[in-house]
């Protein structure tokens, strides 16, 4: 009879090396390094730029709204278009429905609203149904958003696109980042810990593509008490936030308050910069869009 013996844990040697995975300390692995699609414009956009963030919940969608209209209103051919396959937010921020127009060309025309062209998978797809795709149908969609859209058919041409980008920092964004030219990207987040901790994953992301960022938006910062109007806040100072700028290099661009009103209009698909033009808060959005515009060249006037 054999002795006994231990046996060692068959991953001990996996273990041991300092990078189990095998990936490479920056950039991306190099199996996405071969083959990867050429980038190109979208066309008839001059400006394009990613809202982001790595995290759900933090207002992103409707922080990229109330920026492509500060847009519009700042006088440019302002767009949005929503990249998020599984959970679109524009229709319901725009108020708008129904099946879009093909163009001659069998290209999707965008809806407009307030002065905004938009573009979503929203609008192709009932509302009450979900979206249960796999990656590759999944990266199909988002190329035909990206590619298979004529935002030159209404006024010749977009000055900038606002690209509402879904949260996390997966296959979405991968293949955004890849396929599409982009000016530069603004991160979204709140002060709560979790956001910011993510917030710095999608820092991280951006730099592995080689793409600017903006800087970033603290959303829900504090709490405005609509009848003292005393202030709050919430989910932390938002040290943390200004400290990942720094860290990064990032200009930290505003604090956008938590503030009732902000969710009710986005609710009622009348983001507050249309439906509060001269409140305080919808001028912290026009001041995120004159910051941004100046950092990409955009002819802003006002």
């Amino acid at each position: 009879m054999k002795p006994t013996t231990t046996r060692l844990f068959q991953a001990t040697r996996a273990l041991l090396h300092e990078n189990p995975l095998g990936l490479p300390p920056k950039g991306l692995p190099p199996r996405f390094q071969r083959g990867l699609p050429t980038k190109r414009p979208i066309r008839s956009v001059k400006k394009v730029i990613a809202i982001s963030s790595a995290k759900g919940g933090v207002g992103k969608s409707t922080i990229a709204a109330n920026l492509s209209l500060a847009f519009a209103r700042l006088g440019l051919r302002s767009g949005i278009l929503d990249t998020d396959v599984f959970g679109p937010s524009i229709p319901t921020l725009f108020n708008l429905s129904g099946e879009p127009e093909l163009s001659a060309q069998k290209q999707l025309v965008p809806l407009t609203a307030y002065g905004v062209q938009t573009m979503s998978i929203g609008y192709l797809v009932p509302a009450t149904s979900a979206v249960v795709w796999r990656g590759p149908m999944l990266l199909k969609a988002v190329q035909q958003l990206l590619h298979e859209v004529d935002w030159g058919s209404k006024w010749g041409g977009l000055d900038v696109l606002v690209l509402d980008l879904p949260p996390g920092t997966g296959d979405t964004q991968l293949s955004i980042t890849q396929q599409v030219v982009l000016d530069g990207a603004v991160i979204a987040t709140t002060p709560h810990t979790l956001a910011v901790v993510d917030a710095v994953k999608g820092v991280d992301m951006f730099g592995k593509v080689g793409v600017p960022l903006l800087g970033l938006v603290q959303n829900m910062s504090v709490f405005c008490c609509p009848g003292c109007g005393s202030e709050t806040a919430v989910f932390g100072t938002g040290e943390k936030v200004k400290g990942i700028c720094k860290e990064h290099n990032m200009e930290f661009l505003a604090d956008v308050p938590l503030h009732p009103n902000i969710g009710e209009d986005a609710s009622k698909g009348k983001p507050t910069v249309v439906a509060e033009p001269e409140s305080a808060r919808a001028m912290v959005f026009m001041d995120i869009a004159r910051k941004i515009g100046k950092k990409i060249g955009l002819d802003i006037k006002g």
